[in-house]
C-alpha cells in the first residue's frame, strides 16, 4: 500500500514539473513573438541574456543586449513587419528551448530561428537568425 502511494505521488509531481515547464516555455515565447511581431527590438531584449548572437542571412555576430537591441530596432525599421508566426517549436533534452518562425516584413519574408536557453531561473534568447527565403 505504502509504495503504491508514494508511486503516485512521484508521477503526480513529476506530471507537475512537466507542466509547468511547458507553460513557463510557452510563455517565453508567446512575448517573444508577440513582440517581433510588434516589431519591438525592446520587447525582444527584456528575455535577452547577457551576450546574444543575431544573423541576418548567414551573417553571425555576438553582441552584449544592448547592442542586440539597437541591431534589431535597425533591422525592424528597414524590415518592418506585417506578420509572424511560429510554425515549429521543440527542446533538447539539455532544457535548450527552440522555435522557427515565418517573417514577414516589407522587404520580403525571412525563416526565423530563436533559441532560448535556461539562465537566472528563467528562459532567456541566446541565438535570433533571419534567413531570407
Amino acid at each position: 500500500m505504502k509504495t503504491s502511494f508514494f508511486r503516485v505521488v512521484v508521477l503526480v509531481g513529476l506530471w507537475l514539473l512537466t507542466t509547468v515547464g511547458a507553460y513557463a516555455q510557452g510563455e517565453a515565447f508567446g512575448a517573444v513573438k508577440g513582440a517581433v511581431r510588434g516589431g519591438s527590438s525592446h520587447g525582444v531584449a527584456q528575455y535577452f541574456g547577457s551576450a546574444v548572437e543575431l544573423g541576418f542571412d548567414g551573417d553571425k555576430q555576438s553582441y552584449s543586449a544592448t547592442q542586440a537591441e539597437f541591431v534589431l530596432k535597425d533591422f525592424f525599421a528597414k524590415n518592418a513587419p506585417t506578420s509572424f508566426e511560429f510554425i515549429h517549436q521543440g527542446s533538447s533534452n539539455e532544457g535548450i528551448q527552440y522555435a522557427i518562425g515565418k517573417y514577414v516584413g516589407k522587404s520580403g519574408t525571412y525563416r526565423v530561428f530563436i533559441k532560448m536557453k535556461p539562465a537566472q531561473g528563467k528562459l532567456l534568447i541566446d541565438t535570433i537568425d533571419f534567413t531570407k527565403e
